[in-house]
């Protein structure tokens, strides 16, 4: 069904949008407010864009890019706050790694 990365969501801290992929709108409302929410302040503190993506194995993965000579971005704060997220969302990103497993790449739900 899918070969590619496919976005979750994102957020961007040059044109202060966030962006979620409609392709997940049956997420509980709770879960996308918590994207949104780890997204956002992400971009707020350091910068850039964020992006969450899954490839094509279902792994989320964290993308991060910045506008050319960003003077505002902070690579190194940017590089601890994904681990920081990485560390306190385990379980939510865990979860969200098994839903495209299951819904998206037709898995099963062993683990």
């Amino acid at each position: 069904m899918y070969e590619e990365k496919i976005v979750l969501c994102g957020a961007n801290s040059y044109e202060e949008k966030y962006y979620l992929n409609p392709d997940f709108d049956a997420l509980p409302d709770s879960i996308k407010d918590e994207l949104k929410i780890m997204c956002v302040l992400y971009v707020n503190d350091v910068g850039g864009i964020l992006t969450l993506v899954y490839d094509e194995d279902g792994g989320l993965n964290f993308e991060v890019t910045s506008g050319e000579f960003d003077p505002m971005f902070d690579e190194i704060g940017s590089r601890l706050k994904i681990k920081k997220l990485r560390r306190e969302k385990e379980e939510l990103l865990t979860a969200l790694q098994m839903y495209y497993k299951v819904f998206f790449l037709g898995g099963d739900l062993c683990y």
